[in-house]
């Protein structure tokens, strides 16, 4: 039987193993950690470290930061699938007497309630929990920095009114609800609130020398949901995995693709560096390949989790210290490599079982005004909109209702495209949106906003 370390040819996990071994290196970290997901299950793991014959391996914690954020918007998104929340309620309704109670749900899973970055001093992140025993301690006097909804504004207290509300509406500790209905039923045993043995330690290294100091290890208190968590590159495989496909058992599809949408407004540096952000998702654009995932770190600890859904290629990296690699770059490469050495073979063309004729009077080209357009119906029963041109709006469309279509992405997302029928039964045209297209540009009797002009058309005079 092929062991998942033989699933990659030979020059692939050489070229993986090469580029963790650099960045362990340039990086100056005690140990540094990696594996590759593909297809929903992991295919390779490597670990370089400083010293020599302890090698750690998939089953060694490290800490994971703000990773834990996407695990605690996992929660907030499974109370709202039962009912219990909408991501539009005001935090007021469930969790009053915050101050802050005007914020959405929504507004703090997407980084766009306003609210301040960090907690007042002292530093959250090196010092005890037990310094800000309640909310009030990590919201301070001014918890408000923007204005609700207008920018996205990371923030880590955000985070923490998020557990928070976990708790009152579960009536258990987060770390319980965590467990019972994530961390369980995915299978990740390795992933614990306080580090279980093996774990690595956190280290400061000098940035001038070679030489390097333990960090304190400290637990968060209410900070917890924005970044207590440690986990290993096992663990992370796996929840990669979740992220990807989705768990009836945790969370479906349809809401783990709803993290993964962009939702919070983008500053124009943002913008220019190609980094939106979901629903507890960080989204990076970077030499063509769209990432999903999310960066972490806490002081003597970085990571990444990051996919590429397109090539179906996900990577973990992780190290322990507060400085030096870049988790994202190394993550992203890691997924590079792979797609590039080996690309994702896709499944065999296979006709529609049934074609309703209906449907296919649609199909083909159409003309908005001079615009050219095809509309294609594929084997999963959407139909598909693209500008000939190869520039232009585009969209998915899935059945709604008796005749009408609804659009998925882009500019017609949530659009209707209704096919008119003349009284034989003939398609006329398609409106969508009020848009009409029609088979010939600017058709004679299509209702067309302006008419169509008398003379037709025409060359130079």
């Amino acid at each position: 039987m092929t062991s998942p370390q033989e699933e990659l040819l030979p020059g692939t996990r050489r070229a993986l193993l090469h580029r963790i071994a650099v960045a362990q290196r340039e990086g100056r970290a005690p140990s540094l950690v990696a594996a590759v997901v593909r297809e929903g299950r992991a295919v390779w793991s490597g670990a370089r470290t400083s010293v020599e014959g302890e090698v750690p391996d998939g089953d060694v914690q490290y800490r994971i930061g703000s990773i834990t954020k996407t695990f605690t918007a996992v929660l907030v998104l499974r109370l709202r699938d039962e009912g219990l929340l909408d991501l539009a309620d005001p935090l007021e309704k469930h969790l009053p007497g915050t101050g802050v109670g005007e914020v959405t749900v929504v507004d703090l899973l997407a980084h766009r309630a306003g609210l301040a970055a960090e907690t007042p001093g002292p530093w959250w992140e090196r010092t005890p929990g037990s310094l800000r025993p309640g909310l009030a301690d990590v919201l301070g006097e001014r918890p408000l920095v923007h204005p609700v909804g207008r920018r996205f504004h990371y923030s880590n207290p955000g985070y923490a009114l998020l557990g928070a509300l976990v708790e009152k509406l579960r009536g258990a500790p987060w770390a319980d609800v965590l467990r019972r209905e994530v961390l369980d039923p995915l299978g990740l045993h390795r992933t614990t609130v306080e580090p279980v043995a093996p774990h690595a330690g956190g280290w400061a290294v000098h940035p001038w020398a070679d030489v390097m100091q333990p960090e304190p290890l400290e637990n968060l208190g209410v900070m917890a949901p924005a970044g207590q968590l440690w986990s290993t590159t096992g663990d992370l495989a796996r929840f990669a995995a979740f992220l990807a496909a989705g768990d009836e058992r945790v969370l479906s599809a349809e809401s783990v693709r709803e993290m993964r949408t962009p939702a919070a407004p983008a500053e124009a540096a943002d913008v220019a560096d190609g980094y939106a952000y979901g629903l507890g998702l960080e989204l990076r654009h970077q030499q063509g390949r769209v990432f999903v995932g999310h960066t972490g770190s806490l002081p003597g600890f970085l990571a990444c989790l990051t996919m590429s859904l397109a090539d179906d290629v996900g990577a973990v990296v992780l190290a322990n210290c507060t400085s030096g690699p870049a988790p994202f770059t190394i993550a992203a490469d890691l997924v590079r490599i792979v797609a590039e050495a080996e690309p994702r073979v896709p499944a065999p063309w296979r006709p529609l079982h049934k074609a309703d004729s209906a449907v296919l009077d649609l199909v083909g080209q159409w003309y908005w005004g001079t615009y050219a357009f095809g509309l294609r119906l594929s084997a999963d029963g959407l139909l598909a909109l693209e500008p000939l041109s190869g520039k232009g709006r585009r969209s998915r469309f899935r059945p709604d209702g008796d005749s009408g279509w609804v659009g998925l992405e882009g500019y017609y997302a949530g659009e209707v495209l209704q096919p008119v029928r003349r009284p034989d039964g003939t398609v006329s045209h398609l409106d969508l949106g009020s848009f009409v297209f029609t088979r010939q540009p600017y058709e004679e009797g299509a209702p067309l906003p302006g008419g169509v002009d008398a003379e037709g058309w025409r060359g130079l005079p």
